[in-house]
């Protein structure tokens, strides 16, 4: 079953990403997160799986290293989902993958690396509402019991090591969505959802080409790339807003005020040994 979307303007990139049905609710909400990638050919890795092999080897003491060196206070917690989101937030190798509840924060990532602009770009959509179906039992419940649409820390933290949260992925694999915390405007302005499945290796793509029913990807054509990105930045969907502080800030000028879509350089002419005509 096929579940990529191709399109090829602007209008159809806009339907495909808020075609949203009223809920139960009577609105226009939506039951997706998204994640943006800048090549259609790259998969759902974590960066901890893009480690290398050994990757489940250095899990544990990537984080107790993290815990270990951090200063007084930049981690106020003990919480394991809270620490573990600080971890991937700050770029630390974890198994968590970043997505967000805006298409259009997805948009941005999948057309910030103009590195790539010479390749089709990628938009996952993911059905959460669809994916808890597939949860164990007990994280089920823990969302009936507290009317909630995605996790929260607070909510996970009954789960109090890796090692109790793989085991629930013992008989059947599935992919766990929570809202991190609020560590900085960063995390806020991105609208960051992350997600974490029972086993470092575990491959989400393959998982969720198991399940089709509940994702699809919206394939962006190279040739749209440049289109989409200034309609972003007319949109202030940037890397000034999304990376608060002068690094953002600086990003998004440099880009800015970057170079535009190569065009093709004409080679001049030849002297030609004829006169020309004249028109």
């Amino acid at each position: 079953m096929n579940c990529d979307i191709k399109v090829k303007t602007w209008t159809d990139l806009m339907t495909a990403l808020y075609t949203i049905p009223k809920t139960n609710h009577r609105r226009f909400r939506s039951d997706f997160v998204y994640r943006g990638v800048a090549s259609a050919s790259w998969g759902l890795d974590t960066s901890l799986q893009r480690l290398g092999t050994h990757a489940a080897e250095v899990e544990h003491p990537l984080m107790r290293s993290f815990v270990k060196y951090a200063q007084p206070g930049e981690i106020p917690s003990g919480n394991l989902w809270f620490r573990l989101a600080a971890a991937q937030h700050h770029g630390l190798p974890t198994r968590l993958l970043d997505w967000s509840v805006s298409p259009k924060v997805a948009l941005h990532f999948a057309t910030a690396e103009q590195d790539h602009y010479d390749e089709d770009g990628a938009i996952w959509c993911v059905d959460v509402v669809a994916a808890r179906k597939l949860l164990p039992a007990s994280l089920r419940n823990l969302l009936d019991q507290e009317w909630a649409f995605l996790f929260s820390v607070e909510m996970l933290e009954q789960i109090a090591s890796l090692e109790e949260f793989d085991q629930l992925g013992k008989e059947e694999n599935f992919v766990m969505f929570f809202e991190p915390p609020s560590l900085d405007a960063r995390i806020i302005n991105q609208g960051a959802i992350m997600s974490a499945m029972p086993g470092v290796g575990l491959d989400l793509r393959a998982f969720l080409k198991m399940h089709p029913g509940i994702f699809h990807r919206i394939i962006i054509p190279k040739s749209l790339k440049w289109e989409v990105r200034d309609k972003l930045d007319q949109d202030n969907v940037t890397e000034r807003m999304l990376f608060p502080g002068l690094d953002g800030l600086s990003r998004w000028l440099k880009r800015y005020y970057g170079a535009g879509p190569k065009t093709r350089v004409r080679k001049a002419a030849k002297p030609s040994t004829q006169r020309s005509k004249t028109l």
